[in-house]
């Protein structure tokens, strides 16, 4: 199934080679961006629940979360379209600075809803600040040493998952801090950052760019709009409206039409397109894509279901759930740096995301056997080798993607790659949380069931001080709102055991699903080619094609 493609390489120009000093010069410029972005995600998701609660929109707060998902996911093709046609620098630019005025102005948000349309603002931006910096170290840098900086990436992105939740919690926990509400700071300590990001960018993201004179595609855009905002909607209110409701019924069809649509604008658009349906024909290219949904789909599955693990089940706080994600940093960082040493120097990579997804599936797997008494070194070592395979196979993905692609189309296949991983993790977030809290209440019902016949348990009901709680259940509920799991923080522990093993066992299930479709993955990369990578940065193949371009005009 394993299937290899020769490809010559031309002696690359010097005229449009980088120093590695040069490389890493830009390079500050573009971690600084994607370090906003990872960073914002980890902070607000660590804080949101005391914003909420500030606010005073508990029960709309997925609102605010929603509508940043939205707006990223959407402009994130756009960008690399733009790109393609006016240059990287001034798109990138450009998404920093709105990603400055939403987290401005989100700082100052007086109510929910404000908050809402402020972070679609951020959204807006962050479509563009991981994806653009992607692009624009493929113009820079030959596929077959990509992957050794590539590692630079995902030490950034390691340390904005760590960093994050600590400094969300430390924020939220503040009453103020230089006379400013604590949890205003959440969104207010980018904007110091998004400014010096504007001008080190501006400063030192000097590449050569000829102008593309194509349209704008500007109905793909809404079509594209029209098609997945109704669907990421659905997957995130889906639980609540119930998934056959008359509502939900409404958006898959609203959803599908909009796409159906997209495909058509496309198709008459041709190389104008959003997402030239070309590229589709390319095996690596839609394979590709299709490996990196299913991908974000298992990812998300792991890394929304770890700190629920850890707070509720194990009573860890935010920030400390955080600092016990660092093994499965570690095993991002160690897996990326070690295959992209070794990439840059055989050219060959698709063993890496086969092991990857493999690792994946067998950390999943493992995931889905802890319990409530787990130790919690064995749940870290796991962690690692999750991370391991997280780090095997997202730049990995990414490259095989790049190095197919032509160099007009380069914005667009990052920014492909990134967009459907964001739509694979936010599917994956939705099914999850859905199997969770519908697994969830059965699983207690069960294990309050079977404790009523321990005396232990009874002697504990009988004490004083948990009567509220005994005539909650008295009444024919299970003693607790699932909606808010605080109450375990403070309940006897006898007491909290039946809840506490309720969602370590419902968490398995989501782990154990995660496993299942991780596998579908590892199936899937076999089939996918291995180009072996050019030598040529994207800036090198652009001068290629100019220079035969002349001789081709000359003869």
């Amino acid at each position: 199934m394993s299937e290899s493609v020769d490809r010559p390489d031309a002696a690359p120009p010097a005229a449009a080679m980088l120093t590695h000093r040069q490389i890493l010069t830009v390079l500050s410029g573009l971690l600084l961006g994607m370090f906003l972005a990872a960073l914002d995600q980890m902070i607000v998701a660590s804080a949101m629940k005391t914003i909420a609660d500030e606010l005073q929109g508990q029960t709309v707060q997925a609102w605010a979360t929603t509508a940043y998902l939205i707006t990223a996911t959407i402009t994130t093709p756009l960008y690399g379209k733009l790109s393609d046609i006016y240059g990287r620098k001034p798109v990138y630019l450009a998404a920093i600075s709105l990603f400055l005025l939403g987290s401005l102005v989100a700082g100052i948000a007086g109510s929910m809803y404000q908050l809402a349309a402020f972070r679609a603002v951020q959204g807006l931006g962050a479509g563009g600040l991981m994806s653009l910096a992607m692009a624009i170290l493929a113009d820079i840098t030959s596929p077959r040493e990509r992957s050794r900086y590539a590692g630079y990436f995902m030490a950034v992105f390691g340390v904005a998952s760590v960093a994050g939740p600590v400094v969300g919690g430390l924020f939220a926990g503040m009453d103020t801090f230089l006379g400013i509400d604590g949890w205003r700071w959440v969104f207010l300590i980018n904007v110091p950052i998004a400014l010096f990001a504007l001008v080190v960018v501006a400063k030192v993201l000097n590449i050569p760019h000829k102008r593309v004179d194509h349209r704008v595609d500007y109905p793909g855009a809404l079509a594209l709009t029209v098609g997945v905002v109704p669907l990421l909607i659905v997957a995130e209110q889906g639980r609540e409206w119930g998934w056959a409701s008359g509502t939900a019924i409404a958006t898959y069809v609203l959803g599908v039409v909009g796409l159906v649509v997209f495909v058509l604008v496309e198709r008459r658009m041709g190389d104008e397109a959003l997402l030239p349906l070309r590229l589709f024909r390319k095996q690596t290219f839609a394979l590709g894509n299709l490996i990196n949904f299913v991908l974000g789909i298992g990812m998300f599955g792991g890394m929304m279901s770890l700190p629920l693990y850890l707070q509720i089940v194990k009573g860890a706080s935010p920030t400390q759930a955080g600092l016990m994600l660092l093994p499965m940093t570690l095993g991002i960082m160690t897996a990326a740096g070690i295959s992209g040493s070794l990439t840059a120097k055989t050219g060959r990579y698709k063993i890496f995301p086969i092991i990857g997804f493999g690792l994946m599936a067998t950390a999943l797997f493992a995931f889905s056997t802890i319990g409530t008494d787990t130790p919690i070194a064995e749940t870290l070592g796991i962690m690692f080798f999750m991370g391991a395979g997280l780090g095997l196979c997202m730049q990995t993905l990414l490259v095989a993607i790049q190095n197919d692609a032509e160099p007009r189309d380069m914005g667009v296949a990052t920014s492909s790659a990134t967009f459907f991983r964001q739509i694979g993790g936010t599917v994956g977030t939705a099914v999850f949380l859905s199997i969770l809290f519908g697994v969830v209440g059965d699983r207690i019902s069960d294990g309050l069931r079977t404790a009523f016949g321990d005396p232990a348990f009874q002697a504990a009901l009988a004490e004083p001080e948990n009567q509220a709680f005994a005539q909650s259940m008295q009444d024919g509920g299970t003693g607790a709102d699932l909606n808010n799991t605080e109450f375990l923080e403070g309940l006897d522990p006898v007491l909290a055991r039946p809840f506490l093993d309720g969602f370590s066992s419902a968490i398995d299930v989501v782990f154990l699903v995660g496993g299942l479709v991780t596998l579908i993955g590892f199936a899937l990369i076999w089939f996918l080619k291995e180009v072996p990578l050019s030598n040529r940065s994207g800036l090198q193949r652009v001068e290629d094609e100019n220079s035969a371009s002349a001789l081709a005009g000359l003869h």
